[in-house]
C-alpha cells in the first residue's frame, strides 16, 4: 500500500461558510499579514467581527497570520509578534497575560500517515495564563500548556506542558521549574 493524495479529504473539518472564509482570507493577508503597523485595536475589532473572543489590551504585531478567528479565544493582555502563525483549523485558547514570540507556530492539525488518504487528525490548542512560547517554537496538535510554562526558543511541544516548568528542545522536555521575583 503506498499513500495516495488523490484521495485525500478534510474528514471533519469544515472551515465555514464560503463567503466568510474568502473575505478573511483578504483581510488576513492585507491587514494581519501585511508588513503595515496596522493599529492594535483595529485588529482586535475585526478578531472579534469574525467571531473570535478577544480580551482587552491585545499587542498584534505585523506578519501574523490567522487561519480561523471564529475558533480562536485570547485573554486579557497577550502579545502577539512578528510573524506569529495561528494555524487553528481546531479550537486555540489563549489565556491572560500569554507571550507569543516572533515567528510561533500553533499547529492545530496535521496528517494520519497510517491511511493511504492522508486525513487531517485534529487537536485543540490550550495555552493557560501566563504562558510564554518562545521565538521559533512550534506548538503541535492537542498541546495543553499548563499555566505559566514556558517552551524556549526554537522548540517543539510534543506533549502537554505542565504549570510553572520551562521546556526545551525538540521534543521538547523538561527543562526546570520556573520562578519568578516580585518587581521592584
Amino acid at each position: 500500500m503506498q499513500t495516495d493524495l488523490s484521495a485525500f479529504r478534510t474528514g471533519d473539518y469544515k472551515a465555514g461558510p464560503k463567503w466568510k472564509v474568502l473575505t478573511w482570507y483578504f483581510l488576513n493577508y492585507y491587514v494581519f499579514a501585511s508588513s503595515l503597523p496596522w493599529p492594535y485595536g483595529f485588529k482586535s475589532r475585526l478578531l472579534r467581527l469574525f467571531g473570535a473572543k478577544v480580551g482587552k489590551g491585545l499587542v498584534i504585531k505585523t506578519r501574523v497570520r490567522i487561519k480561523n478567528p471564529w475558533r480562536l479565544a485570547i485573554g486579557d493582555h497577550c502579545w502577539i509578534g512578528e510573524s506569529v502563525w495561528i494555524d487553528n483549523l481546531d479550537d486555540v485558547q489563549i489565556g491572560n497575560n500569554v507571550c507569543l514570540s516572533q515567528g510561533v507556530l500553533l499547529l492545530t492539525g496535521n496528517h494520519d500517515y497510517t491511511r493511504a488518504d492522508f486525513p487531517y487528525r485534529l487537536g485543540k490548542i490550550t495555552l493557560e495564563d501566563g504562558v510564554w512560547i518562545g521565538a521559533g517554537s512550534v506548538v503541535c496538535p492537542g498541546i495543553h500548556c499548563g499555566s505559566h510554562s514556558i517552551l524556549t526558543v526554537n522548540s517543539v511541544a510534543t506533549r502537554d506542558m505542565s504549570p510553572w516548568q520551562i521546556y526545551s528542545g525538540n521534543p521538547a522536555a523538561f527543562v526546570r521549574k520556573r520562578t519568578m521575583k516580585l518587581h521592584a
